[in-house]
């Protein structure tokens, strides 16, 4: 084990700082378009900070995913996810290698400052659709969840497509969740306390792995999934409303897809689509949430509903006016730090009360966002 070097603070610092100021002066230049114009889609209203960033973003000049050399796109993941959150200090935080079946699986483990008396261990998979991301674009976030929930966090590089096509993936994902429930006390848990969790393709394997998992007899004891793909063999209403315009559009999608999937009919397979799994119950109870601007959002929810209706307690969580990968965000506005305080808060609602959650339906909010900030979480200016 070694310790964890920071990340390049000055840098990340000055690259915060344009960012937000181009957003003030794009308010300036573009009033009409940016400021006074709401977006409606769906009886949804997007937050007016994004609207803004997604002004901003929308002048930028973009190629198509796959006409950019792959380094180039998991550099700009790694460089977003650290200039997009504080890398907030802990009271350890240390790089490991996890056997895996592929060779050592790169992993890194987050001891808050302060340590609740849950027992948990939460057992963390990265976004970007299984060909980007990796612990260094997901640190940010990690952090977070350690320091604000005060559980010890095990944040899993798993490998990626194309080079490594499904299910690698999922292999390296059930092969780490084995190490964390053989190795819990010494990660800082217990092995009848794992929490496996996770944001868009990363909510995918920690959905997948909780499946796994329960039909092994070792269940997770709770599920976080943020933005979960859920069903990669066909695509919902909530694809042609947001095909485009906020982060995540459809050809993604479909990008992240022929990378990740070698046969299209892997497509129907539970390991690669949970929600297509024959059985969901017994599974441990679930903290579902989703973006009301996102392609994902009608699979999430689906998903959360078939739990329901099997009997799984789960809560489904629906921000309507927010966009796919807002978990980055939690130097810029509140949207961020809400969507991991809310989360955090029905985990540990969930741990007090023998990990069973009250039945909730979408919409649902656990807390006031009064109630979920503390000192460090009050607002910061607009949402860039």
């Amino acid at each position: 084990m070694t310790t964890q070097r920071s990340a390049a603070p000055g840098v990340d610092r000055l690259a915060r700082a344009l960012l937000r100021g181009s957003a003030w002066a794009l308010k300036i230049l573009r009033p009409q378009a940016i400021r006074n114009f709401d977006v409606v889609i769906d009886g949804q209203t997007l937050d007016p900070g994004l609207r803004q960033a997604m002004g901003l973003y929308g002048l930028m000049p973009r190629k198509p995913m796959n006409a950019i050399p792959l380094r180039y796109s998991r550099a700009a993941m790694n460089f977003g996810g650290r200039m997009l959150g504080h890398a907030i200090p802990q009271r350890r935080i240390e790089d490991l290698e996890i056997p895996g079946n592929g060779g050592p699986i790169p992993a890194r483990l987050y001891a808050p400052t302060t340590s609740t008396d849950t027992g948990a261990l939460i057992v963390f998979f990265h976004g970007g659709g299984w060909t980007v991301g990796s612990i260094d674009a997901c640190d940010n976030v990690c952090r977070f969840l350690a320091d604000r929930s005060g559980i010890p966090v095990l944040s899993i590089g798993y490998r990626l497509a194309p080079e490594h096509p499904f299910p690698a993936a999922i292999q390296d994902a059930i092969a780490a969740y084995r190490f964390a429930h053989d190795n819990a006390e010494q990660l800082g848990g217990r092995p009848d306390r794992l929490v496996v969790a996770g944001e868009s393709a990363g909510g995918n394997l920690a959905a997948v792995t909780a499946q796994h998992a329960t039909a092994a007899g070792i269940p997770p004891a709770f599920q976080l999934l943020f933005c979960p793909i859920t069903d990669l063999s066909r695509k919902r209403h909530s694809y042609s409303l947001f095909s485009d315009g906020y982060v995540l559009t459809e050809a993604h999608m479909d990008w992240f897809r022929n990378n990740y999937l070698s046969d299209p009919a892997q497509a129907t397979d539970p390991r690669a689509s949970p929600l297509l799994a024959s059985d969901l119950s017994g599974l441990p109870p679930a903290y579902i949430a989703v973006s009301g601007f996102d392609p994902l959002r009608d699979e999430g929810e689906e998903y959360a509903h078939r739990l329901q209706n099997t009997g799984v307690p789960t809560t489904l969580r629906r921000h309507p006016t927010l966009i796919h990968g807002i978990i980055y965000g939690t130097a810029f506005g509140n949207a961020g730090r809400t969507v991991l305080l809310e989360a955090v808060s029905a985990l540990h609602t969930a741990l007090d009360a023998g990990l069973s959650p009250a039945p909730t339906v979408a919409g649902w909010n656990p807390l006031p966002h009064s109630d979920v900030r503390d000192a460090r979480d009050r607002p910061s200016g607009p949402m860039c």
